[in-house]
């Protein structure tokens, strides 16, 4: 029989969207101790539902639980990016490509990239950002395709905040969203795919170029110019 996941109470929901959203706006940087006192206190709840939300972060891979260090943002470093991007890159664009090809609606997708262009804040826009990614491949009508790439959502725009506050690069990701979604709007689901390839890779390429990825991905980009699998 299959179990159903038991819902979180309201309390800890909360508590855990706060968290998340500071952590990936950059409010809460990697490495920075989260005391469950502190937080229950800024948020006027108990103890309860802030040590329920870490929990459910640590599971994310967003916060690393220690009974040396307590509870921590996670650092971001080569290792992680790599872990991470080979994931995405694996994954995201063959989604992307699946919902093209399968006439899939892509309104969230242009409506999360108008968001981002009307953003008033960097918050504001890295949120937009993360719903246009997540906007191009959960419609590829592979259900388990796209909680893959929800797992580790959160870790890639944990990474991305982290590169961001380094090296702000908003205008050049906007131009490339833009392309992805003209290609996919037009229904060219390898120029799509494609595109979206490129773009990932030439990210993390520029914010961890220490990860040693440049001839993998390039080796990546040129088989799916050349059609191969």
């Amino acid at each position: 029989m299959t179990s159903v996941p038991t819902p979180i109470p309201s309390r800890t929901q909360y508590v855990l969207e706060e968290i998340k959203r500071r952590i990936l706006t950059g409010r809460f940087t990697p490495g920075q101790a989260l005391v469950e006192t502190d937080l229950a206190a800024q948020f006027g709840v108990s103890k309860t539902p802030v040590r329920e939300a870490l929990k459910t972060l640590a599971g994310t891979g967003l916060v690393v639980m220690s009974q040396y260090k307590g509870v921590t943002v996670r650092m971001v470093d080569a290792d992680m990016a790599r872990e991470v991007y080979d994931v995405r890159l694996l994954l995201e664009p063959e989604a992307l490509k699946r919902a093209v090809r399968r006439g899939a609606s892509l309104d969230d997708a242009r409506e999360a990239l108008t968001r981002a262009a009307q953003a008033t804040d960097t918050a504001e826009r890295s949120l937009a950002n993360r719903e246009f990614h997540r906007a191009l491949y959960v419609p590829c009508g592979n259900p388990l395709l796209g909680r893959m790439l929800d797992e580790v959502r959160d870790q890639a725009a944990l990474v991305s905040a982290v590169a961001w506050a380094a090296d702000p690069s908003w205008e050049r990701e906007a131009d490339e969203h833009r392309v992805i979604l003209d290609l996919a709007l037009a229904g060219d689901a390898d120029g799509a795919a494609r595109a979206l390839h490129a773009h990932i890779a030439s990210f993390v390429r520029r914010a961890f170029p220490e990860a040693g990825f440049d001839a993998e991905f390039t080796s990546g980009e040129d088989s799916r110019k050349d059609g191969q699998a």
